[in-house]
């Protein structure tokens, strides 16, 4: 693959951004795909705690330590850089992404930008991701993650001016499948890897748990496959 930053946004809290970026990370693992994960979300970085051999944290108030995204894909050839973005994090990262000038660098080094913006069926998320194509426009790819977990109905988003311009910037929609909620419990209470939760009968989860892992994450394969494609 193309060296990439991957940005996992939505910019609310409670869409789902770190349970994705968790799911990517055990999609680059298992397609055997070099990543370097970084975690931005200090209230309870999940992601370093499920995935803690790939993942370091980041301070978003901090430009020099949002130096490290450039500086983690520069590192290796085709490597993936993974950021999970906490909630409300737009201001000091756009403002790095300004001040320094960061999508030229990117594109002199032929770094790709991808952002994945996390959906719940609400239209605060809609209304942000706005703003991000404000932001980036033509200079990144962008992927919409609808997340079945946290919405149903995504009408709102599919109506929106925001889809449309979406659409002509060559931006895609994934559906995020959604998995039982009390298999969820248990992985994180086992603070288990997706891989692990579903192959490890050591883990703590029962048969029909590791099944519905299994299935979701062949489902969740899927969907980011396409937009990886």
């Amino acid at each position: 693959m193309k060296p990439t930053i991957h940005l996992v946004g939505g910019e609310k809290g409670g869409v789902g951004k770190s349970v994705f970026s968790r799911y990517l990370a055990q999609y680059f693992i298992d397609e055997q795909i070099p990543f370097a994960g970084l975690d931005s979300d200090r209230s309870h970085q999940s992601f370093s705690r499920f995935y803690s051999d790939y993942t370091s944290s980041i301070d978003l108030e901090d430009p020099e330590s949002l130096d490290h995204i450039v500086e983690a894909v520069l590192e290796q050839d085709s490597l993936q850089v993974l950021v999970d973005l906490a909630a409300q994090s737009a201001k000091p990262l756009w403002n790095w992404f300004s001040e320094a000038e960061v999508l030229d660098l990117l594109q002199e080094n032929g770094i790709r930008l991808m952002c994945w913006h996390v959906l719940d069926d609400s239209r605060d998320g809609v209304e942000m991701l706005g703003k991000l194509l404000d932001q980036f426009g033509d200079q990144a790819q962008y992927v919409v993650v609808l997340n079945q977990g946290r919405g149903q109905d995504f009408t709102v988003f599919h109506r929106s001016p925001e889809r449309d311009r979406l659409n002509d910037l060559g931006g895609s929609v994934i559906d995020f499948p959604k998995l039982h909620h009390g298999t969820m419990s248990k992985i994180d209470m086992a603070d288990a890897s997706f891989w692990a939760a579903a192959n490890n009968p050591a883990g703590g989860l029962a048969l029909m748990d590791r099944q519905r892992a299994k299935v979701w994450l062949k489902r969740a394969r899927a969907a980011v496959q396409r937009a990886l494609t």
